[in-house]
């Protein structure tokens, strides 16, 4: 009898490939892993909203979003961390002095602080989601805000960094900033996870790319990074798998001994 185990899987760079596809082989393993009674999971940086077509084509419902500030367990909401508000509120003051526009995004949606921007559009358009920022300059008012996007050039975030000691800036374009609760992380929400379920550390898999996944894959007891990944994120992870474009998914489950 197979001991069953939990598996973590980043979105882009790890499921979905360059072009934000999901390929072939990757829908195959993951469905061969649920067939075989293991627990199946995502960690990612995205909100919810933005990969919910994904799960349902996956069918997953255990989820870590917006880099472990949303929590999801078989469809219940297990754990929300929302950014500060009153120091969200001297951010955007400071911010809309500097001309840099904030998307404000919580479990739902994501509203922009100014109606047009062509940084917001540079931006999110690579993330080739249907969805896109309207304009609501009051979103965060009476909402928990679970992060939001700074748009500035590389560098200019410096100044936030400096005075808002609440949040994480973390750069994931060369013209937008996620802002985070500080200290947060994808392994925090893998933990609650884990603990919930009661899986050993042995048992514990996770499969990732990016440098939001650093953290994730130096602490998850098995873990694979991508051939596609930053080189740093390799030298971390216990296995190093082909690159999603070349079935890594399926490559690293086998190399692992789960498929």
């Amino acid at each position: 009898m197979i001991e069953k185990s939990v598996i973590f899987f980043d979105i882009d760079g790890t499921l979905l490939n360059h072009d934000k596809e999901l390929p072939a082989s990757t829908k195959e393993a993951i469905f061969a892993l649920k067939e075989k009674g293991h627990e199946v999971a995502i960690a990612t940086g995205r909100a919810p909203f933005m990969y919910e077509d994904l799960r349902k084509e996956l069918d997953i419902n255990t989820f870590v979003s917006y880099n472990g500030q949303y929590v999801v367990l078989n469809g219940e909401v297990l754990h929300k961390n929302p950014l500060n508000i009153s120091s969200l509120v001297k951010l955007t003051e400071a911010a809309l002095e500097n001309e840099h526009p904030i998307v404000y995004m919580d479990h739902e949606d994501m509203k922009a602080n100014v109606p047009d921007h062509d940084y917001i559009k540079e931006s999110i358009s690579t993330l080739k989601i249907e969805k896109y920022p309207t304009h609501d300059p009051n979103y965060y008012k009476e909402r928990d805000i679970l992060q939001s996007l700074l748009f500035c050039p590389v560098g200019e975030e410096k100044q936030y960094e400096a005075v808002y000691k609440d949040f994480d800036f973390v750069r994931w374009h060369p013209v937008s900033v996620d802002i985070l609760p500080r200290g947060g992380s994808k392994l925090k929400g893998i933990e609650m996870i884990v603990e919930k379920l009661g899986f050993p550390k042995e048992r514990q898999y996770a499969f990732g790319d990016g440098l939001n996944d650093r953290e994730m894959l130096t602490h998850v007891y098995n873990s694979v990074a991508m051939g596609n990944g930053e080189e740093e994120i390799k030298a971390v992870a216990k296995y190093v798998t082909k690159s999603v474009e070349e079935n890594g998914i399926l490559h690293g489950l086998k190399m692992v001994g789960l498929l």
